[in-house]
């Protein structure tokens, strides 16, 4: 497929296209995660989440390419595990006499997050919980709380995701952190 073909069966809703681009450049986009400390696992995860956001965009109409459709791909993979590592960073924490030691921000973060997953209760709660703080697999994730695949538990968190987000947004400012 050329990358005007790719574009035109996207804007029509045809996920053909969706799995040429998943198959074309997986090897090239796992091949940069594991390059830089991932797992297989992880480039998976990564990638798809590359992809619904080029498909989004290209539904809604706010797709500009200036460059490749490769190229455009590799840019979202790059900052999706970019995201991810600074996500592993901030949720790694010391433990001393069993509580957790607050050395920086980012643990204040980390614990509104905590609190605002209290809030939201399950199963948002466990999916996120699952995926963010156990490194579970999507599929891991699913045959844990019975979902019919791993598809469905990453719709599942994209979606508890947007809503832990609004809550945390609600409830807090950049102030509240950053005084």
């Amino acid at each position: 497929m050329t990358e005007q073909q790719i574009l035109d069966h996207i804007s029509r809703g045809d996920e053909t296209a969706l799995d040429y681009l998943y198959k074309k450049y997986y090897p090239m986009m796992t091949k940069m995660v594991l390059k830089n400390n991932g797992t297989v696992e992880e480039a998976n995860d990564v990638y798809q989440d590359a992809l619904i956001v080029f498909w989004q965009k290209a539904i809604s109409g706010d797709l500009k390419i200036t460059s490749k459709i490769s190229t455009y791909l590799y840019s979202i993979c790059k900052n999706c595990w970019l995201k991810e590592l600074s996500r592993k960073k901030r949720l790694s924490y010391t433990e001393q006499e069993g509580s957790i030691v607050q050395s920086d921000p980012e643990d204040i973060i980390s614990k509104v997050v905590q609190d605002a997953m209290e809030v939201l209760g399950d199963p948002c709660k466990s999916v996120l919980t699952y995926y963010y703080f156990n490194e579970m697999s999507m599929s891991e994730i699913a045959a844990r709380m019975n979902y019919s695949n791993a598809d469905t538990v990453k719709a599942k968190k994209y979606k508890c995701k947007k809503r832990l987000d609004v809550l945390i947004k609600k409830n807090y400012t950049q102030e509240d952190f950053f005084n």
